[in-house]
């Protein structure tokens, strides 16, 4: 896993083997970001990270000069491998918080201009993801909620969908609020 563009490029997030996680592949980053490029400002924005296991997405952000971002995972030793690579880094605008993510979602108060999740594939209520974002107040006016998914998973009817795309086996809905 590696950083693609910005500030930490080509720096590698060397996580632990033991990891119970599913990081997204370097290939389906990169579209991402490549889309991404064109839709956000990066430097006002700031990212909300759920389900973020190596914390791969937010340092790619962080990297990209986001003023602040947000990872939230419920593994100890995701939260602890983050923290080690943020200090490695030096960044200090990266909050992380052991949560888990539905909690989170319930209870903080913030608001958030981007939102990622990456749960993981089989989780149950995955589909309810983008409800409960949208009904928790933390996505700002505007703001973009982006859901990794498998192709088992279809969003198009959600009120908030604004597309999909796939890359290999990793897909991304888009939802938006709208004013």
């Amino acid at each position: 896993m590696r950083i693609i563009s910005g500030k930490y490029r080509g720096r590698r997030l060397q996580p632990p083997v033991n990891l119970p996680v599913r990081p997204t592949t370097d290939f389906a980053k990169e579209a991402l970001f490549n889309v991404l490029n064109n839709m956000v400002d990066y430097d006002s924005l700031k990212v909300l990270d759920l389900f973020t296991g190596t914390g791969s997405i937010a340092f790619e952000f962080l990297s990209r000069g986001v003023a602040e971002a947000t990872a939230v995972d419920s593994n100890s030793r995701c939260i602890e491998f983050i923290k080690k690579t943020a200090e490695g880094f030096g960044v200090n605008n990266l909050k992380v918080i052991k949560s888990n993510s539905f909690v989170f979602l319930k209870h903080m108060v913030s608001e958030y201009d981007l939102i990622f999740a990456d749960p993981p594939y089989d989780l149950e209520r995955i589909e309810a993801i983008p409800d409960l974002v949208f009904n928790s107040g933390l996505l700002a006016m505007g703001g973009l909620l982006i859901l990794e998914h498998s192709a088992s998973y279809k969003f198009e009817k959600n009120l908030f969908f604004d597309q999909h795309r796939q890359y290999g086996s990793v897909n991304f809905s888009f939802f938006r609020r709208r004013q």
